[in-house]
Parts: structure tokens; C-alpha cells; sequence
């Protein structure tokens, strides 16, 4: 083998290797997240809520009932939103959408591992809130499953996806590399593949 055949092939072996511990940093705690997630998903029936409701029911000041008067669609006004940050610790999602209806204004407000909702009586200005959530657990699941989480957790799941996938070609490539001094290498490598399969085969039915 000549000097630049084998410098070729150092350096390509070393750029899998650079490939692969980079992606196994990106995903190291992802993939400890959706593991764990994959097994409280799998017994999420075995694994009590811990719910916890709060409820909320007032009459808006006059001022932010007058500011409400002509709106007919968008969000809510700056004034409503922080007010009821300010004073009541109720903080609502700027990109939440609001329905506006003659006599009503209501917002649905889903969150991992809980939900929300807030409603307005347009007449009356009566304002009732109630949000339920259900423990540390339920948000990790939702997580896992990229509900409710918005688009920025939904594109760093792709990202980490897409970084498990160079983490297992560059495995792969390593594995192909090594395996001649390691005989149990493709047995094993078989049976990763082999094993799922035989499971759906025999135990999973529609």
C-alpha cells in the first residue's frame, strides 16, 4: 500500500471518528431524556398523576374591559396580558390563538404535560382560568412525544434525530473497520436487527 493510499485512508478513518464523537456529544443527553421517556411512556399507566388544578374567576378592571370593547380578532391587548401577569401570575403565550366571538373571548392553552384554558365574558367582563397539570413525569412524556412543546422543541428534535443518524453511520463505518479483529462484531450487529423483527413477528398483533 503506498504512503498517500494510506494517508488517504487515515485521514477518512479519522473523519468518521471526528463525526462520531461529535454526534454522541449532540445526542448524549437527548438520548438519556428519550430513553428514560420510552420506558415511563411504556408504563405510563403504572405511574400516578400527581394533578394539580388551579382556578381563577374575577371581574376585569374597567379599563381592560374597555380595551376589549371593538376588537374583533388578533390577540389579546398588552395591557390584559400583563395585567394578569402582574397580578395574578396568569402568563399567556404570545403565540396562543384567541377566538373572538360576540359575547365571548376563550383561549385554548395546551402545554406539555398539562392543559389550559381562559375565558372572557365580554358583557359581563367576568374572567374565568383553570389550568390542570399532571407532574414532572407527564411533561417529560410530552416531551418525548413533542406535544404541545412548540416549533423550536419540534425543530431540536429533528436536529437530534438527524445527529443519532450520523451517530449510527459512523458506528457503523468504525464497526465495518474494526471487525476483523473482533469476529463476534456482524453476529451481534445481526442480532440488533434480527431481534426487533422477531418480536413484532411473533408478540406484536394488530
Amino acid at each position: 500500500m503506498s504512503v498517500s493510499v494510506r494517508r488517504r485512508r487515515n485521514w477518512s478513518l479519522g473523519s468518521v471518528r471526528q463525526w462520531h464523537w461529535i454526534s454522541s456529544a449532540i445526542c448524549l443527553a437527548a438520548m438519556l431524556l428519550f430513553a428514560v421517556t420510552g420506558i415511563t411512556l411504556n408504563h405510563a399507566a403504572d405511574i400516578p398523576a400527581n394533578i394539580n388544578v388551579t382556578t381563577l374567576e374575577l371581574t376585569l378592571p374597567v379599563e381592560i374591559q374597555s380595551s376589549l370593547a371593538d376588537l374583533q380578532q388578533g390577540p389579546l391587548p398588552t395591557g390584559l396580558t400583563e395585567w394578569l401577569a402582574q397580578h395574578k401570575s396568569v402568563y399567556l403565550p404570545a403565540s396562543s390563538k384567541v377566538e373572538w366571538n360576540d359575547d365571548e373571548i376563550y383561549m385554548s392553552l395546551p402545554e406539555p404535560g398539562g392543559d389550559a384554558w381562559l375565558s372572557i365574558d365580554r358583557l359581563s367582563g367576568e374572567l374565568m382560568y383553570e389550568r390542570t397539570t399532571r407532574g414532572a413525569i407527564a411533561y417529560i412524556n410530552d416531551l418525548h412525544k413533542g406535544r404541545n412543546t412548540g416549533k423550536t422543541w419540534v425543530w431540536f428534535i429533528d436536529i437530534f434525530a438527524a445527529a443519532c443518524v450520523v451517530f449510527c453511520i459512523t458506528g457503523l463505518v468504525l464497526l465495518y473497520r474494526y471487525a476483523g479483529a473482533r469476529p463476534t462484531t456482524w453476529p451481534m450487529v445481526g442480532l440488533g436487527v434480527l431481534l426487533p423483527v422477531l418480536i413484532v413477528i411473533l408478540f406484536v398483533h394488530p
